[in-house]
């Protein structure tokens, strides 16, 4: 398992939401520190090809249908289809389902019944089956942090509000839920010590919970091993029997980190892994997306000048950790990188002469190295 694979000048996104279908990766929305945030425009999408490395913007059909752009939204792959639910603006929180047909490149907004959760975002959505999961988030209608769950069948199109038992989560919100088998595993996220209302004292779970959604019950799962600190706006994924997570935020020790744990389904312990290679800086509210034996993270916002040298205005302000830079980068995570792989770095880390290195060579080292240039360097942007 190594990093393999940084790149600048993809999409610069922060609170964004991703999913991957066949071999191409579409991102949703987000924003940008220094971008004028229109909150009405229709929602930006990216797609990279995980084969060449290469971001380009998605020009999708300009129908009535057009959901406007926001941060803290799910989406969801179902089939060739995308289903995206949540999020908001600077104005309001939305509570519509949209749909993103990757053939057709168009939206539709398609009619649903039952029970529908209230608009929120920082929630998490999953998929166990044919139905779509929505677990807690932060409902600004009431003010409140939730932990109800919902689901949507996404062939019948309709909502059911879930009456679990057992242990639940507290209410929280920027949580992290992975889909393993019938079970959906949550970890993380941001809560108050008067939950589920909003008093600004945060408390941050490092508990791992999961629901079993053929019995709609909650299970504590108090694993053994060394736990991650509670954060929130991390990424978590699946992987040959694990759940991995990386990065977040901890805003009592106003902490952003790097790090990457996993979690054994099987074994029911943590485990902090120490990886090789170029690691990502660290970060919160990044996009984690697993594809064919490789992690693929991207974006997201850092309390540090970036290894690529942007320039630090005033040095003092350099270990604020309320001081972001939003992120343009992408990283790859290698679980089993080739011989071929690993010799290209050895190259590349010891600057080595390429005159000779045969054609194949080349184009996979400007492969891994040629940045993208959907996005200028942070000083170049106005």
């Amino acid at each position: 398992m190594r990093w393999t694979v940084h790149i600048e000048g993809g999409p610069r996104r922060v609170n964004h939401a991703a999913v991957c279908i066949g071999d191409k990766i579409f991102s949703f929305g987000g924003y940008c520190s220094t971008e004028e945030y229109k909150d009405w425009e229709p929602i930006p999408i990216h797609v990279l090809d995980t084969n060449t490395l290469r971001w380009s913007p998605v020009y999708y059909r300009k129908t009535h249908v057009m959901p406007f752009q926001r941060y803290g939204h799910t989406t969801v792959p179902y089939g060739d289809k995308i289903y995206m639910w949540g999020g908001r603006n600077n104005a309001v929180a939305c509570d519509k389902l949209f749909c993103f047909d990757t053939k057709q490149l168009e939206w539709s907004m398609p009619p649903v019944s039952g029970t529908m959760p209230i608009a929120k975002d920082g929630h998490s959505a999953c998929v166990i089956g044919n139905k779509m999961y929505i677990f807690g988030g932060f409902e600004y209608l009431t003010d409140q942090y939730s932990q109800e769950v919902h689901c949507l069948d996404l062939d019948t199109l309709q909502w059911t509000f879930i009456d679990v038992h057992g242990s639940p989560p507290s209410q929280r919100d920027f949580h992290t839920a992975v889909p393993i088998g019938d079970r959906m595993y949550v970890f993380g996220g941001r809560g108050d010590l008067n939950s589920p209302y909003n008093s600004q004292e945060e408390v941050y779970c490092p508990q791992v919970f999961y629901l079993d959604t053929l019995k709609n019950e909650w299970v504590v799962a108090n694993p053994q091993g060394t736990w991650p600190e509670g954060r929130r706006s991390h990424s978590a994924w699946y992987h040959d029997g694990y759940m991995y997570i990386f990065g977040g935020f901890n805003g009592n020790t106003k902490t952003h980190f790097n790090d990457l744990y996993r979690y054994s389904i099987n074994g029911n312990y943590w485990q902090y892994i120490n990886v090789g290679g170029v690691k990502p800086c660290q970060r919160r509210r990044q996009a984690c997306l697993p594809y064919n034996n490789k992690l693929y993270l991207f974006g997201g916002t850092s309390p540090c000048p970036h290894v690529s040298g942007r320039p630090v205005e005033n040095p003092e302000a350099a270990d604020d950790p309320e001081r972001l830079i939003d992120n343009s980068d992408l990283h790859i995570l290698d679980y089993s990188p080739t011989l071929k792989t690993l010799c290209i770095l050895k190259v590349l880390e010891h600057n080595l002469d390429q005159t000779y290195l045969p054609r194949d060579v080349m184009i996979d080292i400007w492969t891994m190295t040629l940045p993208n240039r959907i996005s200028r360097p942070v000083n170049q942007a106005g």
